[in-house]
């Protein structure tokens, strides 16, 4: 026994140096951990013997693996202590000498059965990754590691403290290959699709659960879940995504539609919405718009599938846009909205016929794709808030070019289809028109914008109607009149302030759409199915008129067409029902009232207080409206387009109540008492009345199919005859010269037309 000892005593002490110092830093317990005196000793060889490194590092591996094989995982702990402080105390030069030592040796412990030992290998891992290398490394390669801690991040240990802290492991492990790997280029390229097809899910399953489960407590708590698998994998996933480089987005984002995709996840607002704003605010702003385009590129793929699914794509595309701060979209800003626009006009398809595929296998029905077609408006409108205002009209015109018109645009399909398209997507232009904010009439309704628009306020449809009624009022109300006409007449007139430059070329830009757009104003109003919203937005849009280009001669303009249209509702030749009549009298009352408050000439505020003092009810079927009968005197009755007059010299506010004329001296005005038998007896009037003319008209037609020619003829004939004779009356006056002082008539001077000059003379 004494000579064997002896002998492995001689043994030992013939033992390299290196050895000896590295057995001595291991107790005989293992449970007194390190000795740090003898570490210290092995660190200072280390540095004075560099060269020494790798024979440190591959007895230390082989003396860990003997010791994992045995299972006393005590000194295994130790071994791995001793590793990271020599890491750690190495120069940076050197330390390539350690490093392939050091990852076989995680190797072998992650491949272990052992939780434990995963947690020690990976938490040595982290900090090898934190260490700064100046040296490059030519042979390295981390695949192991992507795996083995993807893997890990998809433990169901039946433990859930265990499960938790090998999840939390895992994905500690993917940010620090990440940190290790990202940022140089002589490693393996962390961003190919191998890599991040087992990356990224590995974070999503983390994230997914936690959103499942823990969404309401981690909001309210968020200190309980300090160190949890959701916090641990939000902190990596935006690492991951911030130092991702233009070139890299596209495989990062992949990978999570694909995962969205597999487990069902678009459908209702929550998990996708919180990856994708996850995505969004970590990526570079600059980047953006190349997750935007991988979104539209997914919707297109899934456009045969369900429609809850294609709203939450749609949804996470209307949040992403939001979050976009750059305020574009990309060099395609147009191929946005045209997929939208696309993705809409399928909606309305499959809504028609029941089905989302062409088969006709797969069901849908009208309440998932409104759900949808809402989505997608409001997703318009997010993409339009974000883009600068030339860009906005520029949509706005691509929209409208967009929409299909009856007549021009045939191939419409159905009727039914032709309506419910143009609805949807004059709802997008008017998502895209409630935050438009232009510096001038012009950028906002330039004519290519304008008249098609016009055109479908005098379709039969109301809901089209009541669209471009507020479209319309959008577009030209930049001071947001229309929110303050709800809290009063003199908050509007207080909270308007005109820039003088920007205002008369507003009004110069109006004037020359005025007639037109009046001439619809005047058409739509007398609409058999239009409804109280109907008047309720003509007058708003009159109002806004009226301020935005408070010019005199468009207000003696908006007169002139209130006049028309009470002139209308006074006429027994339009056939108008009672609740149209006594909305255009109150459209009419309501505007004469605005404009009386909003300035000059003060006699129209008086006529208007007289009137309202005097104001009627007429009752039909309970309902109560009130109607004002103007009569307004002019004096002037020449053309408005070659000479106009000023508002007082164009209408005369000295009015009296049923009178056929104006007199210099104001007068008591004369009122009749108006009942609903009045008004029955004045609509069966005009019932005979018409019945008369339709006569005559019927007898006219009639003449002109079954009367001989030559009757026609002399018919006609006789007129033109009595005509001429007319006219020749007529130039006769024209041409006679005036009665001289004496009295005696002076000679008859020739017609300027039988005059004969000299041939030099005509030019």
């Amino acid at each position: 026994m004494y000579l064997k000892h002896g002998l492995c005593g001689c043994c030992w002490a013939l033992r390299p140096r290196y050895k000896r110092l590295v057995d001595n830093i291991f107790p005989e317990d293992p449970e007194e951990g390190l000795v740090k005196a003898n570490m210290e000793k092995l660190t200072f060889f280390a540095l004075s013997a560099p060269e020494k490194l790798d024979r440190i590092a591959a007895y230390l591996s082989e003396r860990l693996t003997r010791e994992l094989n045995r299972h006393r995982y005590g000194y295994v702990c130790i071994a791995m202590e001793a590793m990271e402080q020599l890491l750690l105390a190495c120069h940076c030069q050197s330390i390539n000498l350690l490093v392939e030592s050091f990852l076989s040796t995680l190797r072998l412990l992650l491949e272990a059965d052992k939780p434990h030992l995963h947690i020690l290998a990976t938490n040595s891992f982290v900090k090898f990754a934190n260490i700064e290398e100046d040296t490059p490394s030519y042979h390295r390669s981390y695949d192991f590691f992507v795996s083995r801690f993807s893997e890990m991040c998809h433990s169901d240990h039946e433990d859930l403290d265990t499960r938790n802290k090998i999840r939390v492991s895992g994905i500690r492990g993917l940010q620090g290959v990440v940190r290790k790997t990202v940022d140089d280029e002589l490693q393996v390229n962390i961003w190919e699709p191998r890599h991040m097809e087992q990356i990224v899910p590995a974070l999503l399953v983390n994230l997914q659960q936690h959103s499942q489960n823990d969404s309401g407590l981690f909001s309210a708590f968020p200190s309980l879940f300090s160190g949890s698998p959701a916090e641990q994998t939000e902190v990596c996933f935006r690492e991951l995504l911030c130092r991702a480089a233009y070139g890299h987005i596209n495989n990062a984002i992949k990978p999570v539609l694909m995962h969205l995709d597999s487990h069902s996840l678009w459908q209702g607002r929550g998990f996708a919405v919180q990856c994708f704003q996850i995505i969004m605010y970590s990526i570079q702003s600059q980047h953006s718009h190349l997750v935007i385009q991988q979104l539209l590129g997914h919707l297109d793929a899934n456009s045969r599938s369900p429609a809850s699914v294609r709203a939450g794509i749609v949804e996470v595309l209307s949040e992403a846009a939001v979050i976009e701060a750059t305020g574009s979209v990309g060099p395609t800003v147009l191929e946005v909205f045209n997929t939208l626009l696309r993705q809409l006009r399928q909606s309305v398809d499959y809504q028609l016929t029941g089905y989302y595929d062409n088969g006709g296998k797969h069901k849908t029905s009208s309440i998932e794709e409104k759900k949808l077609q809402d989505a997608v408006i409001k997703t318009i409108g997010s993409f339009a808030n974000t883009l600068p205002i030339y860009q906005r009209s520029e949509v706005m015109l691509f929209i409208m070019g967009k929409i299909p018109v009856p007549g021009i645009y045939p191939a419409l399909g159905s009727p039914n289809s032709g309506r419910m398209i143009q609805v949807m997507l004059l709802k997008s232009l008017l998502q895209v028109s409630e935050h438009y904010e232009s510096s001038n009439l012009l950028t906002a309704l330039p004519s290519s914008f304008l008249e098609p628009l016009l055109s479908f306020t005098l379709m039969e449809d109301p809901e089209i109607r009541l669209l471009v009624l507020s479209i319309l009022t959008l577009l030209i109300d930049r001071h947001l009149i229309r929110w303050l006409l709800k809290a009063g007449i003199k908050r509007v007139v207080l909270g308007v302030h005109h820039d003088i430059c920007t205002f008369q070329h507003d009004v110069f830009v109006f004037m020359q759409h005025a007639q037109r757009l009046y001439r619809h104003v005047y058409l739509a109003s007398r609409e058999e199915n239009s409804g109280r919203s109907h008047y309720q937005a003509l007058f708003t849009l009159l109002a806004v008129l009226s301020v935005e280009l408070a010019n005199e001669e468009v207000v003696v303009d908006l007169i002139r067409l209130i006049l028309a249209l009470q002139e209308m509702t006074l006429s027994n030749q339009e056939c108008l029902s009672v609740f149209n009549r006594c909305g255009i009298h109150a459209l009419c009352a309501a505007f004469l009232n605005l404009l009386s408050q909003l300035g000059p000439p003060p006699t129209l505020h008086q006529h208007i207080t007289q009137v309202k003092s005097q104001q009627y009810e007429c009752t039909d079927r309970g309902t109560s409206l009130v109607a004002f009968r103007l009569n307004y005197c002019f004096i002037v009755e020449e053309d408005r387009l070659s000479k106009r007059k000023s508002i007082g010299d164009a209408v005369s506010l000295q009015v009296d109540m049923d009178l056929p004329f104006c007199p210099d001296t104001p007068q008591k005005p004369q009122t009749e008492h108006i009942t609903f038998e009045t008004l029955k007896n004045a609509i069966e009037d005009r019932g005979v009345v018409e019945e008369e003319e339709r006569r005559k008209r019927m007898e006219v037609v009639e003449r002109f199919q079954t009367a001989p020619f030559e009757e026609i003829a002399a018919q006609c004939g006789a007129r033109t005859s009595l005509l001429q004779s007319k006219l020749n009356q007529v130039f006769e006056l024209i041409i006679r010269p005036p009665p001289s002082p004496s009295g005696h008539s002076a000679p008859r001077s020739t017609p300027v037309y039988e005059m004969k000059f000299p041939d030099l003379c005509v030019y």
